[in-house]
């Protein structure tokens, strides 16, 4: 006679993560936690939907869904970017039908024929009688924020307040990159077959860099991501050491010329907006992400001038940023399923960079295309493997994956918070 095992809740098997340990198979695989996932981390906080050169006219239209949820991102007639529900306020039809981007002159449904203008308002009906009131049945309107290239959205009513704290730490630290004036110079998609976190724990450690990312790691510094000195070589340890004064004299020489380079956290259980921020160091001539890490685009944002200002990068809860003086690798994730996460990484130059004459399209992209796609392998290994029977939590590396630790104890505190 089999034993049946009681399937247990969401909030016991979030106690059962033992600390400093990964998180149970159930919390990656289940339909109901997902559900929960999305309805708490992707409708109820601010989450990256886009960069502002999505949207660079007005008329112009960005989609995105968010798991049942839609939003129409656009730039109205005054340059201003708003954001909406896609939902017709007649009988609930879609108004862009399909995610992605399209330029429009105004928001037509396609069922009726109801007609929005740019500002949500609505303008055109037929057949609804002397006594209808369009002023009462505009656009929904979402919450939006823009902090640089980057756009944010909140689906909830009363969105969370902490944003403003990545707004001031953010907004001065991307201002002489002026990345309003930067267009898409390419962009990719993938669909990873794994759950949402695993794709955020790959993200946020690099224990597996030296390994798995050959191109990734001709930019990087591996001890930027956690160094054990325990059975190390003499000349690792000196490496290591090499590696603390290098990089302690370049973020000094930054800050004497006003570049804002130190480390910034709000990661911790309390918050809800959760990122990080730091300019890091770039190995060889510290000028961008690519195979001989020097500029891939000679036209450099802003009126910059200078190409060694290494990389200001971001992250937050589903999201990454790595801003270099020439281009801007940005990419989000959004949820599909329990196995299955979108990511949506965008490459920005200057608005006025010409491809073939002021930079070359593969070398600006072959560093983050080849590392999406071996991270897309690493993350569906993972799932596939959390999954089996015999998994049981293993411990994360203290001087690599500290931040998975961090992400697993900020994702349970705001669970609870909610009364998951």
């Amino acid at each position: 006679m089999s034993t049946i095992i009681p399937i247990r809740t969401h909030r016991e098997l979030l106690e059962s993560r033992e600390a400093g340990h990964g998180m149970p198979g159930e919390l990656f695989g289940r339909q109901d936690v997902f559900e929960t996932d999305v309805e708490l981390f992707f409708h109820k906080l601010w989450i990256l939907v886009g960069v502002t050169a999505d949207v660079p006219e007005p008329g112009d239209v960005h989609t995105v869904d968010i798991g049942k949820a839609s939003v129409i991102i656009l730039r109205d007639d005054d340059e201003n970017i708003r954001a909406y529900r896609n939902v017709c306020r007649h009988r609930g039809s879609r108004i862009m039908k399909q995610p992605g981007k399209a330029t429009v002159g105004m928001l037509v449904c396609p069922y009726h024929q109801w007609t929005y203008d740019l500002d949500g308002s609505l303008r055109h009906t037929q057949h609804m009688g002397k006594d209808f009131d369009p002023g009462c049945h505009s656009l929904i309107p979402v919450h939006v924020k823009t902090v640089g290239a980057h756009i944010f959205v909140c689906l909830a009513d009363e969105p969370p307040t902490d944003f403003a704290k990545l707004e001031t730490v953010m907004a001065p630290r991307f201002v002489p990159y002026d990345l309003t004036r930067t267009k898409v110079a390419y962009e990719m998609e993938i669909i990873e077959n794994g759950n949402w976190k695993l794709v955020m724990e790959n993200n946020r450690e690099c224990y597996h860099c030296s390994a798995t990312h050959p191109e990734l790691v001709n930019s990087f510094l591996a001890e930027d991501f956690g160094f054990c000195p325990d059975g190390q070589s003499e000349d690792a340890l000196k490496a290591y050491e090499d590696y603390v004064e290098r990089n302690a004299a370049t973020q000094a020489a930054w800050e004497k010329d006003g570049w804002i380079s130190e480390r910034f956290e709000s990661v911790d259980e309390g918050v809800q907006t959760n990122f990080r921020t730091q300019r890091l160091v770039i190995a060889g001539a510290n000028e961008s992400q690519t195979i001989d890490t020097k500029v891939a685009s000679t036209k450099l944002f802003g009126n910059l001038q200078r190409r060694d200002l290494g990389d200001v990068h971001m992250w937050g809860h589903h999201s990454w940023t790595h801003v270099m003086s020439d281009h801007a690798v940005i990419a989000y994730i959004l949820p599909l399923a329990p196995d299955k996460t979108l990511v949506r990484t965008v490459w920005l130059v200057h608005e006025d960079a010409v491809e073939g004459i002021d930079y070359d399209l593969k070398k600006l992209t072959e560093v983050w295309v080849a590392t999406t796609n071996q991270d897309a392998e690493l993350v569906a290994n993972t799932h596939k493997g959390t999954q089996d029977p015999a998994y049981r939590p293993g411990p994360f590396s203290q001087f690599t994956e500290a931040p998975l630790d961090e992400f697993s104890r900020w994702y349970d505190a705001r669970l609870k918070e909610h009364g998951v």
